[in-house]
């Protein structure tokens, strides 16, 4: 199953580094916060992933290109016609898709750029920003129950986000959030079948307005609710709550700690070793 991932936008309200790179390549532990959402899904077997980029394109093209070389020791032999060497041949079994989705394109938009790269199946998709400890098979077994054609991870987080209506776990409607609300928020993490593409019209659309309020008024938005850890990285105060948990060796969305799977090089340079 695909994991597509939307990782084109400006992300200007945390322009201090977005300026340099774009939102999806800001550095948490000394690691792309994109990286580590790919180690999430990585962890219950999810490997292969669409990335929606747009905006700097090119740097998340060009990290994927080093990302072996960069995590592995090498030697570099100038005796023998400039030979190379790769030691500690180990990297994350990915398959990554980096689509130049347009620099100025839509959420809805960028998925329907890459629907031929998804193809006629059930796929993941998230955003480029986002880190939790969802349980991911039990919301796809969520999913698979239900039979309808989206499902949204939905969280409480203590802020200012938008707010989900729904009678049990079907969703009705979106709107802003009141003082009377315990608010449940979009948090990405969904499950989506091929048939919510033909939502979507063109570039210009925003998935989650028109496109998901279509599909909530047909009866086809499912809830599946996460009580566990959920942070966005919108701003540079976002970013160094998580750097701090990183830091602390705290980080709950690190679902791979218990069984490391990485290239130990790479743990390094995350733990900032």
């Amino acid at each position: 199953m695909k994991v597509v991932l939307l990782a084109g936008g400006f992300g200007t309200r945390i322009s201090e580094e977005s300026q340099f790179k774009p939102k999806p390549m800001i550095e948490i532990g000394g690691m792309p916060i994109l990286w580590h959402i790919l180690k999430i899904y990585s962890y219950y077997g999810f490997n292969e992933f669409i990335i929606c980029a747009g905006y700097k394109q090119e740097i998340i093209k060009e990290w994927f290109s080093n990302y072996f070389l960069n995590t592995c020791d090498v030697t570099f032999d100038f005796s023998r016609g400039n030979k190379l060497i790769v030691h500690n041949k180990y990297a994350e079994p990915w398959k990554v898709t980096v689509v130049d989705t347009g620099q100025n394109t839509m959420t809805g938009g960028r998925l329907k750029r890459v629907k031929e790269h998804i193809g006629g199946n059930t796929f993941l998709m998230t955003y480029g920003d986002g880190l939790s400890d969802v349980n991911i098979p039990a919301s796809l077994a969520f999913h698979r129950h239900h039979g309808k054609l989206a499902t949204m991870t939905a969280i409480q987080p203590d802020s200012r986000y938008g707010v989900i209506d729904f009678l049990e776990n079907q969703v009705l409607a979106f709107r802003e959030k009141s003082q009377a609300d315990a608010s449940w928020v979009n948090a990405g993490f969904m499950i989506l079948e091929p048939e919510v593409l033909d939502y979507i019209e063109d570039d210009g659309v925003t998935f989650e307005r028109d496109p998901m309020e279509h599909i909530a008024r047909d009866g086809q938005l499912m809830c599946f609710k996460h009580d566990g850890f959920w942070q966005c990285m919108d701003t540079m105060r976002d970013r160094e709550k998580l750097e701090k948990l990183w830091a602390e060796g705290s980080a709950p969305w690190k679902l791979w700690d218990k069984e490391t799977r990485a290239c130990p090089r790479v743990e390094r340079v995350a733990a900032g070793i």
